[in-house]
């Protein structure tokens, strides 16, 4: 288990993860929750949209039918606007057809209309459930699996060279940087079921994810929502279908569409599938760790705990916040050109794209192959569906350390019953602890160090200018000096030791060490994979930027604390011009 360290009794240092590979909880994967889930997927199929009608219909008649026709004008605008490969080749003649079956209910009698609209609401919910349930294959699995090993073997090793299995394992779970309470998570899922709610940078994020937990720490692979859009590709269509990944269409907005998902994910909570979804929605377009989260996934732990206890069953809920840290994101060009095109709009000069010109192409290929990284995973203390914190057992206790019954929750003058807006404000509340519980459990990583105080000194040594004019000053005029951006990073280290002794970060092993070796380990790490480095050395000794788009997405990620006001910058002395 990890455990935190005091370094002269002055901050805190988190410790890696021990390298073991922990025994698998349940041995045969045909016992595993997510196979078990999905053996009978027609079956699911329908108590998913018994759950969706049933939710539904709580509304009026007159409300159901403005839903369906509100649904059928999104889906058409959808098929219009942006239509993917996956899509279904019936989608626009099916769309017709429930649009010409609501609008038979103008001149219906009132039972010929509500039955009308009550069947338009099954097919456009049965339509939708076909359509997010996955299912899970074992054979495939396993395949994966072994796939898997060899790509992050290769993806996060330099070249190197090993005589044994075991010798390779040794390595791969050294470039898997994995910290947290490993043994009470563990616990828990023998207890319970785990929710792991993480942060969300990159597509390789979920089977990143699914990967540690099943090689790693021999908790059974968990339910998992994919993007759509990654179904477009052949190959990988063909292996999330069997994964046990639900699909999620980020296109569809309506009500309709977000009961029946929100389903997916409370049903399979409530069956016992340990399940995995990010609470952000999407990857973070600007880098920052998430602070607004979407609540309608959050509603369906609260809602699954509910049912279990209506099902007089004891079992718990956990859910555990996990923050991914990349020294490089490969979408990170990507998304931080979507931000700022985004919030910039006409402010923004769209930068040429690190990925046209077929020298970029090998140079980025050339990096790919000979460069080593590591991933960082953060697994944050367990919570009950509340917020509240656990003990060893997994009781869920106050602030105080008193046992507290979550039963009590849901109870309403002594009857344990339903109330959506009660439930509401839970999930507004644990919400709000998620995206705090994001910023104590995260690791600062020497890169995002650098980057971040690089960003900083060079907006401070422009104070005239905005973000999106700064942006786009010529990098190769631009110039860090060595000595003083060493001593900037020395306070802003001291700072960040401060807040970790306050429980408001985590700062790992590397922060032992002096501060130029934690600054050239940072620029020698930072965007790894890029063509273009966000911060490198230039021949000169002093540093520089080749990138200052990708250096303000990776500074991003220590921006989010917006601690920038309390520490004392000298951008002036650190950044100077060459004409």
């Amino acid at each position: 288990m990890s455990n935190s360290n005091q370094d002269n009794n002055t901050f805190p240092i988190i410790t890696k993860e021990k390298d073991t590979i922990y025994p698998p909880l349940i041995e045969d994967i045909k016992d595993w929750p997510i196979n078990k889930l999905t053996e009978n997927r027609s079956a699911f199929v329908k108590l998913l949209e018994k759950y969706s009608y049933d939710t539904l219909k709580r509304k009026s008649t007159s409300f159901i039918k403005e839903l369906i026709q509100k649904t059928i004008f999104q889906e058409k605008t959808r098929i219009k606007m942006e239509p993917w490969r996956i899509d279904p080749p019936n989608d626009r003649i099916f769309w017709n057809r429930v649009r010409k079956k609501i609008n038979e209910t103008d001149i219906d009698t009132s039972e010929q209309k509500e039955n009308n609209i009550d069947e338009s609401l099954k097919l456009i919910i049965h339509r939708y459930a076909e359509e997010i349930v996955g299912s899970f294959n074992i054979r495939t699995y396993k395949l994966i699996r072994k796939i898997l090993t060899i790509l992050f073997k290769r993806l996060l090793n330099k070249g190197i060279k090993v005589s044994t299995s075991n010798v390779a394992d040794k390595v791969l779970l050294d470039k898997l940087n994995i910290y947290g309470p490993i043994e009470k998570i563990r616990t828990l899922a023998t207890k319970g079921t785990i929710v792991i709610l993480p942060t969300h940078s990159s597509n390789l994020d979920s089977v990143l994810i699914g990967y540690t937990m099943d090689y790693k720490l021999g908790i059974p692979g968990p339910a998992y929502g994919a993007g759509l859009n990654l179904y477009n590709y052949g190959p990988a269509a063909y292996f999330m279908n069997r994964l046990g990944a639900y699909r999620v269409d980020r296109r569809k907005k309506s009500v309709i569409y977000l009961t029946a998902l929100a389903g997916m994910s409370k049903l399979a909570i409530q069956k016992g599938t340990h399940s995995l979804f990010f609470p952000g929605g999407t990857r973070s377009r600007s880098g920052n760790l998430e602070d607004k989260l979407k609540l309608g996934l959050l509603n369906s732990v609260i809602e699954s705990q509910r049912a279990i206890y209506e099902e007089g069953r004891d079992e718990k809920v956990y859910v555990v916040p996990l923050v991914l840290s990349y020294h490089f994101v490969l979408e990170a060009k990507n998304l931080i050109e979507d931000f700022l095109k985004k919030t910039g709009k006409e402010r923004y000069v769209k930068s040429r794209n690190e990925f046209t010109s077929f020298r970029s192409w090998t140079k980025f290929l050339y990096q790919f192959i000979s460069k080593s990284s590591t991933i960082t995973l953060s697994f944050g203390e367990p919570l009950d569906c509340f917020g509240n914190f656990l003990n060893e057992e997994g009781e869920s206790i106050d602030q105080k350390g008193r046992i507290i019954d979550t039963k009590d929750y849901f109870y309403i003058e002594g009857q344990l019953t339903a109330n959506h807006q009660r439930e509401s404000e839970y999930t507004k509340n644990l919400g709000n602890i998620i995206a705090q519980r994001y910023k104590a459990e995260n690791i600062i990583l020497s890169s995002h160090l650098v980057s971040y105080v690089a960003f900083q000194s060079l907006k401070r040594a422009n104070p005239k200018m905005d973000l999106y004019s700064l942006l786009t000053l010529p990098e190769d005029e631009f110039f860090f000096s060595r000595e003083n951006f060493v001593k900037q990073t020395a306070v802003v280290i001291e700072f960040l030791k401060t807040k970790a002794s306050l429980g408001q970060l985590k700062l790992p092993e590397i922060f032992e060490k002096d501060t130029i070796d934690i600054v050239l380990n940072g620029i020698e790490q930072i965007g790894t994979f890029h063509s273009n480095r966000p911060i490198t050395i230039h021949k000169k000794g002093d540093f520089y930027s080749q990138d200052f788009r990708l250096l303000y997405f990776y500074n991003n990620r220590l921006e989010s604390y917006a601690f920038d006001s309390e520490i004392e910058w000298n951008g002036a002395e650190v950044v100077y011009q060459i004409d």
